[in-house]
């Protein structure tokens, strides 16, 4: 399984001011990555080496974002202030987590801001909903030219902060997860709801945190 981007909420003052934010702790510029229709949102993203990227995500005023589970989670972590949301594992095969999970996988797709299309399928955003400690997981449908892991950076994520339970994640990857996932984690206590705390990089301008 790869860790294949992580997810921040824009903050009230909306898309591009979280991403510029973002863009100039990091050292790197914001992409434009289109509208998210069968969601009702859309985003800006910042890659990172080995096939990794930050995204940064806004709901839109559209009926879809009422009705899909991604628009609900995004919109309630903006009203709350925005921030990290969670994070996506990348699989090759969807199969054995929608046998486990008792569920299909849904359609996902993006259109970027020149019309063409990224397809993925994905599966896990209610349990994000539920305990937002839990990645969920993705499978790309497209070819690899359109997919941000086409995107070269100098970023690199070094490791990410979860305030959470290992064993859950275990539980939810269905093994362990120091041995599954190619990016260290950092367990931290809850104090008030689990979740994605923090990401650490480095970049040109040194290491950070976020």
């Amino acid at each position: 399984m790869h860790v294949d981007h992580i997810i921040y909420a824009a903050n009230p003052d909306g898309l591009q001011a979280s991403a510029d934010r973002l863009s100039k702790l990091l050292g790197a510029p914001s992409r434009d990555g289109g509208f998210h229709p069968r969601f009702g949102t859309r985003n800006r993203l910042i890659p990172v080496a080995h096939g990794r990227y930050v995204e940064i995500v806004e709901v839109l005023d559209h009926p879809a974002a009422e009705k899909a589970p991604f628009g609900q989670v995004v919109r309630a972590r903006s009203e709350a202030g925005g921030g990290w949301l969670g994070w996506a594992l990348s699989v090759d095969d969807m199969a054995p987590i929608e046998a486990r999970l008792d569920r299909e996988s849904v359609p996902g797709n993006r259109t970027f801001p020149d019309g063409r299309q990224l397809e993925w399928r994905q599966i896990g955003i209610k349990g994000l909903q539920a305990d937002p400690q839990l990645p969920f997981f993705l499978k790309w449908v497209s070819d690899d030219i359109v997919r941000p892991s086409a995107l070269t950076s100098e970023l690199e994520m070094i490791r990410i902060e979860i305030a959470g339970d290992k064993s859950r994640l275990d539980d939810w990857i269905n093994g362990d997860s120091a041995e599954l996932l190619d990016i260290d984690i950092e367990w931290v206590a809850p104090h008030g709801q689990p979740g994605l705390i923090a990401a650490h990089f480095d970049t040109p301008l040194g290491k950070i945190r976020i």
